[in-house]
């Protein structure tokens, strides 16, 4: 049912600069595969094989990173380290991607509105590549899809942070509809509230699942916090009238748009690694 996946992609990625002043901050890399590619590799799990993925100026990267690179294909051809492309070749041969540029960072929602073009009028996913997720038994997107099944309407993954972070996140407020999964019917929801005016301490984390009348909605949705088109805002009127769900997913998330994030990330799947995996840092 879900068969679109849309990466916005095109954020400077300050927060880690100089870093990211010529590298896209989607492809730093987690050991070593950049985080964009993670994204798509939840995506794929979760059964969809058709990647959107909204650019900007200086992100050329990703593209070449879903490409095939003969030069290096040919160099690495029959030696020993030819199977550490084995991983990208699968994601490649089993997927297409498709790029649009976002001109002008005006935000979350004008990032998803500009993806229209490759979306069209179906439902679709919202990968947020620097929000790394991990579950050992089924992806975040994934138990997103089977959400979506049964509620056909937008799907927001919430988790809860401290009360005095909320000044981070989308917040929501809402009915808890399914006690066993986690499940809250949107009442209200508010972009990155002060702590004492926040409804809740439940946090919209980066995956969504959302329905193709977010896209007349945004076009009608006015510049809100930080002057931009906040996606939260949007959502807030499909709440209104019933038609979105949160999800209090099971796993882990890593913010690797923060640097304390970024590292624990990074310790985590270097562990990970070293006990179910040889190490490919190890490698040689």
């Amino acid at each position: 049912m879900i068969k679109k996946c849309l990466f916005p992609a095109a954020g400077y990625g300050t927060r880690f600069l100089p870093a990211t002043k010529a590298t896209p901050k989607e492809m730093l890399p987690i050991l070593t595969k950049p985080l964009i590619q993670y994204g798509v590799e939840e995506a794929m799990e979760a059964g969809i094989n058709q990647m959107a993925i909204v650019t900007g100026r200086g992100k050329r990267a990703i593209e070449d990173h879903f490409d095939i690179s003969y030069e290096l294909e040919h160099q690495l051809k029959g030696a020993s380290k030819e199977s550490l492309l084995n991983e990208i070749r699968e994601v490649i041969e089993s997927c297409t991607f498709s790029y649009t540029r976002q001109k002008q960072m005006l935000g979350l929602g004008h990032a998803i509105l500009t993806g229209q073009t490759l979306i069209g009028n179906e439902p679709f996913a919202v990968i947020l590549a620097d929000d790394l997720c991990y579950n050992e038994d089924k992806g975040v997107l994934a138990q997103m899809v089977e959400i979506y099944r049964k509620y056909r309407c937008c799907v927001v993954a919430i988790q809860e942070v401290a009360p005095e972070n909320t000044n981070k996140y989308g917040i929501i407020d809402g009915k808890l509809i399914d006690d066993s999964d986690n499940i809250y019917r949107v009442s209200t929801m508010v972009e990155k509230p002060d702590p004492k005016d926040a409804p809740s301490n439940l946090a919209i984390i980066g995956r969504y699942i959302l329905t193709p009348e977010i896209f007349d909605v945004l076009k009608n949705t006015k510049a809100g916090k930080g002057g931009e088109i906040q996606l939260t805002d949007a959502l807030l009127e499909l709440a209104k009238e019933g038609k979105v769900v949160a999800y209090k997913f099971k796993g882990k998330r890593f913010d690797c748009g923060s640097v304390d994030g970024f590292v624990e990330a990074t310790n985590f799947f270097y562990n990970i690694n070293l006990t179910f995996a040889p190490n490919p840092l190890q490698k040689s």
